[in-house]
Order: C-alpha cells, then sequence, then structure tokens
C-alpha cells in the first residue's frame, strides 16, 4: 500500500510498538504529537528512543497507543535521546494555549505561589508593627530595628542558599527554605509572648530561610525555560511574590480583627505547609527529570536553552566553592549587583514604611494604610508580566539582548525616582496613592532587566550570583529600613527620605547603561 491512512499507520504502530518504514511521500501528513509531520519525520525519534535491555530484549519507545497520537510522556530514557539528536529537525514556537498548559508553567505558577507566600510572610510585621509599637511603647526608630531583624537573617543565606542550588538542584533548596520558614512564621506568637530576643531570633530565621527563594527561582527558570520566554516566566513568578505582599497587607488586618494580632501568622505558616507537601510530589529540578513532561516539550526547552541539565555525577563534581574573585572581577556582576541593592532599597522602604507614612501623614487608620499600600503591589503583579511579554517580543524581533536589558532597567529605575518625587507633593491619601502605584508598578520592569540578566551572564553560577547581588541588596535594604527610622526621627518628615531615594534611582540607572551586557560572560577563564 503506497498511501496508508493515518488510522492504519496507527494499527501498526499498536501491533509491532515500531513503526515500519513508509513512503516518504505520504499524502495527507498525520499530526504526531499535535503538529503535522512526515511519518519520515517520526523514524529518528522511534529509531533513537529504542533502549535494549540487559537481555538484550528491544522496548518500545510508546507504551500505549489509541487512534490517534496525541501526546507521550518523557522518561529519563526519552530524555537522553532527545538530547543526543533525536527528534523534530525544526522547532516552532508554541503557541499562547500550548505555553500557559505546558509542564513548565506549572512548574513556574507553583514558584509563583511559593513566592506568594514569602512575601505574604515578610510583610505581616508590617502591619503587625503598629499595634506591638501601641502596645508595648516601641520608637518609630525601634519599631524599624524590629522589621529589619527579618534583613539580620537575610543577608546571611542567599550566597551559601545559591551555592547549594547551583549544586544541587531548586527544587530540594526550595522545599527546605518554605518548610522554615513557615514554620518561624508559625511560631511567631509564641517567640513575641516569651521574650523579644526571641521575637527578633525568629525573624532572623524567617530571613534565613527566604534567602534562598530567589536564586531557587532564577535557578528552576534558567533551566525550564528557552532565552526568548524568561522574562514572561520571571514575569509570572515575581507576580506572585508582589501579590503576596498585596495578599499580606489586605488581609492581615481582617485576620488580626477576627483572631487576633497574631491570626495571620498562624494561617500563612500552616499554608506554607500544605505548599510543600504539594511541591515535593508534583515538580522536578530540570526537565530531563520530570515524568509528566511531553517529549515535544522537552526537545523543545533542549534545543532552545543555554543551560544544560547536569547529571547528579556532574552536580557532584561541579567545583564546591564558586569562583567568587573571578565573578567579581567583571563589570557587569557589579552592575548586576549595583540595580540589585538599589531595587531592594527601593522594594523594603515602601514595603516596611508606607503603612505607618499613610497613617502618619494622611491619618488613615491600619486599614485603610494597608489598603493604600496594597494597592501598588497588585499593579506591579500586573505590570510585571506585561513587561516580560514585551522584553521577550522585543528580543524575538531582532533587538539585542543587551538592549532590551538597558531599556528595561532604565524603565525601572528612572520611572519610580520619578514618581517618587511626584508622592512628596501629593495632598490627599488618594493622589498620594496613585503615585505610589506608579512608582512600585514601573519597578516591575526592573524583572526584565537586572533579574533575568543573572540566568544570561552567568547560566551556571546565577544561584550563586543571585546570591552575592542579594546579600547587597540586603545591606542596603537593612540601611534604607533602619535609616529611614532615624531619618524620620532627626528630620522629622518621611519627604526628604523619599527625595533621597529618588536621587539613588537614577544614579543606580546610570551606572547600570554603562556596565551592563546581555550577552554571556566567561567566568571560568584562568587567564
Amino acid at each position: 500500500m503506497n498511501s496508508p491512512s493515518l488510522t492504519t499507520v496507527n494499527r501498526r504502530l499498536c501491533s509491532s510498538s515500531i513503526p515500519r518504514r513508509q513512503n516518504p511521500n505520504l499524502s495527507p501528513k498525520p499530526y504526531f504529537f499535535g503538529f503535522p509531520c512526515s511519518i519520515s519525520s517520526i523514524r529518528p525519534l522511534a529509531a533513537s528512543s529504542l533502549s535494549v535491555s540487559a537481555s538484550g530484549t528491544t522496548s518500545p519507545p510508546f507504551k500505549s497507543c489509541s487512534s490517534v497520537v496525541n501526546r507521550a510522556r518523557a522518561s529519563s530514557s526519552d530524555a537522553q535521546s532527545v538530547s543526543d539528536g533525536g527528534g523534530f529537525r525544526e522547532m516552532r514556537e508554541p503557541s499562547f494555549a500550548e505555553f500557559i498548559t505546558s509542564e513548565r508553567v506549572k512548574v513556574v505558577a507553583m514558584l509563583a505561589l511559593a513566592l506568594a507566600l514569602c512575601n505574604a510572610d515578610r510583610v505581616v510585621m508590617s502591619v503587625a508593627v503598629v499595634p506591638l509599637s501601641q502596645s508595648r511603647g516601641w520608637r518609630q526608630s525601634f519599631a524599624g530595628i524590629v522589621q529589619s531583624s527579618f534583613l539580620w537573617g537575610y543577608l546571611i543565606s542567599p550566597i551559601a542558599g545559591g551555592t547549594l542550588v547551583d549544586r544541587h538542584g531548586g527544587k530540594v533548596v526550595m522545599a527546605w527554605g518554605v518548610a522554615l520558614w513557615s514554620l518561624a512564621t508559625f511560631l511567631t506568637p509564641w517567640a513575641a509572648e516569651t521574650s523579644l530576643l526571641a521575637l527578633l531570633a525568629m525573624r532572623m530565621l524567617l530571613g534565613i530561610a527566604e534567602g534562598v527563594a530567589l536564586p531557587c527561582m532564577n535557578n528552576m527558570i534558567a533551566r525550564w525555560f528557552p532565552q526568548t520566554e524568561r522574562s514572561r516566566a520571571v514575569g509570572l513568578a515575581m507576580a506572585g511574590f508582589q501579590l503576596g505582599s498585596a495578599i499580606g497587607l489586605t488581609l492581615s488586618p481582617i485576620l488580626m480583627s477576627q483572631g487576633g494580632i497574631y491570626g495571620p501568622f498562624v494561617i500563612f505558616g500552616l499554608s506554607g505547609f500544605l505548599w510543600v507537601l504539594v511541591w515535593v510530589s508534583a515538580t522536578s529540578s530540570s526537565p530531563d527529570r520530570s515524568p509528566q513532561i511531553s517529549i515535544y516539550e522537552l526537545k523543545y526547552i533542549q534545543s532552545r536553552s543555554s543551560v544544560p541539565s547536569l547529571s547528579k555525577n556532574q552536580l557532584k563534581e561541579r567545583q564546591a566553592i564558586p569562583p567568587f574573585r573571578r565573578l567579581l572581577s567583571k563589570p557587569p556582576t557589579w552592575a548586576v549587583i549595583s540595580a540589585n541593592a538599589m531595587h531592594s532599597w527601593g522594594f523594603f522602604v515602601i514595603l516596611s514604611w508606607m503603612p505607618i507614612y499613610f497613617k502618619t501623614i494622611y491619618h488613615v487608620d491600619l486599614r485603610q494604610a494597608a489598603w493604600f499600600s496594597a494597592v501598588p503591589w497588585s499593579m506591579m503583579a500586573l505590570v510585571g508580566y506585561f513587561a516580560g511579554v514585551l522584553s521577550d517580543m522585543m528580543i524575538q524581533s531582532g533587538t539585542s539582548v543587551t538592549l532590551t536589558r538597558k531599556i528595561m532597567q532604565s524603565i525601572g529605575f528612572v520611572g519610580p525616582g520619578l514618581a517618587l518625587i511626584g508622592l512628596t507633593m501629593a495632598k490627599t491619601p488618594l493622589i498620594a496613592s496613585a503615585w505610589l502605584t506608579l512608582a512600585v508598578g514601573l519597578k516591575a520592569f526592573s524583572h526584565c532587566g537586572f533579574l533575568v540578566n543573572l540566568q544570561e551572564i552567568a547560566p551556571q553560577y546565577s544561584g550563586v550570583l543571585h546570591g552575592m547581588s542579594n546579600t547587597a541588596g540586603t545591606l542596603a535594604a537593612i540601611v534604607g529600613t533602619v535609616g529611614a527610622g532615624f531619618f524620620v526621627e532627626l528630620v522629622g518628615s518621611f519627604k526628604g527620605f523619599l527625595l533621597l531615594t529618588s536621587f539613588l534611582y537614577f544614579s543606580a540607572a546610570l551606572f547600570w547603561n554603562v556596565y551592563c551586557t546581555g550577552e554571556r560572560v566567561d567566568f571560568d577563564e584562568t587567564a
């Protein structure tokens, strides 16, 4: 039979589990894994997917058949055969529906949930510190110290956590991180009633555990997403991060009114334990280890990824101590570090002090202050995703990666700097909230600047490089958070501190545009 139908071909596949040779001029062309192709294009995939057991018997690549083959799962042997070059020679870009239902989007959705919990657990204290200060007689400078105790722990773990992520993968490290910070959140009420030292220690434990979150996110996205999709992937993950701020700021006053001042700590802590159970059972550190991923998606990711999936032996052989000296010898590293430092300064100052700012300057109650402070983070989540889509579209249309990162980061710094100046001149809380929403929303463009750039200049060291830049960012955040309290006590106004923050934004934008690059930097050279 010269032109067998698709049904006939599938019967043959089912009967023998091995595709037979067919006329290369078959017409019409069948659909394989949802994409049009000729039978001849199937043959190399099937041939390369065959595995031979120790007894010499041949194991077929197809576990089961139906009248139409729509989807196949990739086993570890499939992953090896795909990486060896079997499969489709030309891979088209997936449609939006294919992208949004893919296994890699499931992974980034779980990352977004983890980052939402991360920030919700973090910002609870920004709301709780107001009644705690009133009941315990804390001054604003001491309230700043209590809030910054989280950052003391956050300063310790990013570099060590990033090194662990590069060595052991994001799945295991993220699971331990979420479990520990959920435990710290859950035990905060006990610590607060025990002693001030216990409260500060528990906030430090929260910071230590949360220090691994962003390096894990970066590592997982670098391994699961090709370069042309990484900006939107980071946008999706960071949308969860920002929504966590909004959720924490809006729900905390409600939960406090219903369950007491410590209600939010218990609810968010228990939610973290539930997340860990789902994460451990439903995700993998890399695509080639996933039992759920389709062969087509695995091939698509591997054909466009600049980050090879490492075997367990390769991970063990990797240098235990990263080349810190070489990492710090390159100007693009310092561009990322300075950008992260400025981003963290602005982020934590706004996150920690805006509820108090609205209560002090505009005399709104705690629930309204939390609401005014939460709206901007919702906007940041929305803008972040669309900024990611815009960034990917620019690269796909031919704009260089370097120019794209410069444009995105410039918007992410210059925009908030100008908006904060407008905030200092606002006369009503509604206008102030509008300026704050603009400032925080435009900050989201930074996620398509320095945050994605980490994966581009050093994909093999993205975890530790993120940890290094996070450490600098944490130092800046500590100075900004504590400094804001002392600044207000000395000067008597938040406005001067906001103007200082605007000036730092403009300076960081200039430094970024001079030294950043979107090209891979050779950090392994010995010369």
